[in-house]
């Protein structure tokens, strides 16, 4: 069909499409489109003195959070590193800083939004930095998901808890519904309590985590947990299959510590004889039930710290990380490697590069507020109130 044939019959592209194309925004999902001005150079060679100069030019007005993930380039110039939950409370514990520049991803920033004060602005330094697992869960699919729920007679017995890698949206319907908030390091504490007020969870949107602290952790079996699939009619199960559960667990997942398979585990273990397998419990089940050790970055980092001169390690996360631990200990003779052999960064969180942090802090240097990240009224209301529940746990 031609364009002259197309404009005749008046078709219009779909939100959808445009969305993909990047010409459009999507403000209730994790993904973005490319920040507006012009970015500085990959190869410019000033770029390091350029984020130094306009960061000391801000001063105390700019507080930047580097996570984990992020790219060596990036974290330099981070005031502090951590994991999302830590990084969104170290913004808040810092009234004074006008900006929050957020080295992450979507959802990392919403939550800093939602735990600073108004005053506060948190900024993205490229709105198209998201996260495909939070992706994986829609407002309108879990929506959805309760209808099926309150259909096979079973709503008022499910007690949502959602990891923190979520949406904003998200959140706030486990807060509207009575759930709770959870990290990697105390998803069992979460379930502990959801099941104090509860028969049943439903756990979104990491399918391997829930799975993996219910099985691993809480003694439950792989028969108490089933799968929603959001892409088929109430989930791919029947009433029957819903009632019978313990755990209800959302069809998403990582697509880092996806990657990793049993096949890696024995793989590395067959070429460094005495080797530690340490994973992140966003893995799948089967590499989580083959590994030495399990447990979420901060976890990993304080392990590989409190690690004897001499140990070997296979590590299964994202690979800046890895990699900046290897270097780090290097001198203390610890081997450190990637679980796979096949090179596995977050693209999403790499999105996060030296000239788009350049940029951000140089507009703000100027006066120019960009790709700020503001949570609405009531959606920030019911995420605090479930982020609020998980403070609370014992």
């Amino acid at each position: 069909m031609t364009t002259a044939q197309t404009q005749e019959l008046d078709v219009q592209p779909s939100p959808l499409a445009l969305l993909l194309l990047g010409r459009e925004a999507d403000p209730r999902s994790e993904r973005g489109v490319e920040c507006p001005g012009d970015l500085p150079s990959p190869s410019d060679p000033d770029l390091v003195a350029r984020a130094r100069a306009a960061k000391e030019k801000l001063g105390d007005k700019v507080f930047v959070l580097g996570h984990h993930y992020q790219r060596d380039e990036v974290i330099q110039f981070a005031d502090v590193t951590g994991d999302s939950f830590k990084l969104a409370r170290d913004a808040a514990a810092r009234p004074e800083a006008e900006y929050i520049v957020f080295c992450g991803v979507h959802f990392m920033a919403e939550s800093a939004d939602i735990l600073t004060s108004d005053d506060q602005k948190v900024v993205l330094p490229d709105l198209a930095a998201g996260c495909s697992m939070a992706d994986m869960a829609t407002a309108e699919q879990v929506a959805e998901c309760w209808d099926a729920l309150t259909e096979a007679g079973i709503a008022e017995q499910v007690v949502p808890v959602s990891y923190m890698n979520s949406s904003a949206d998200i959140k706030a319907f486990t807060g509207k519904h009575g759930g709770t908030i959870c990290t990697s390091s105390n998803a069992k504490r979460a379930l502990d309590w959801a099941f104090e007020q509860g028969e049943k969870v439903l756990f979104l949107p990491d399918q391997h985590l829930g799975r993996n602290t219910a099985v691993r952790d809480m003694g439950m079996t792989l028969e108490d947990c089933v799968v929603y699939n959001p892409h088929r009619p109430n989930g791919g199960l029947t009433a029957e299959e819903l009632r019978g559960a313990k755990m209800i667990l959302w069809r998403g997942h990582c697509s880092v510590h996806g990657r990793f398979s049993l096949d890696s585990v024995n793989d590395v273990r067959e070429r460094i004889p005495g080797v530690n397998v340490l994973v992140h419990p966003e893995c799948k089940h089967e590499v989580v039930a083959a590994a030495d050790y399990v447990g979420s970055t901060e976890y990993i980092i304080k392990a590989l710290e409190a690690a004897p001169a001499g140990s070997k390690w296979a590590i299964g996360t994202e690979l800046n990380l890895v990699r900046r631990l290897a270097n780090r200990f290097a001198a203390e003779d610890k081997e450190i490697v990637f679980l796979d052999k096949t090179v596995c960064f977050c693209s999403t969180m790499n999105r996060i590069d030296l000239p788009h942090l350049v940029w951000t802090l140089e507009s703000l240097a100027e006066g120019t507020l960009v790709n700020r990240i503001e949570v609405d009224t009531e959606t920030e209301a019911f995420a605090k109130l479930a982020l609020e529940r998980m403070l609370a746990l014992p």
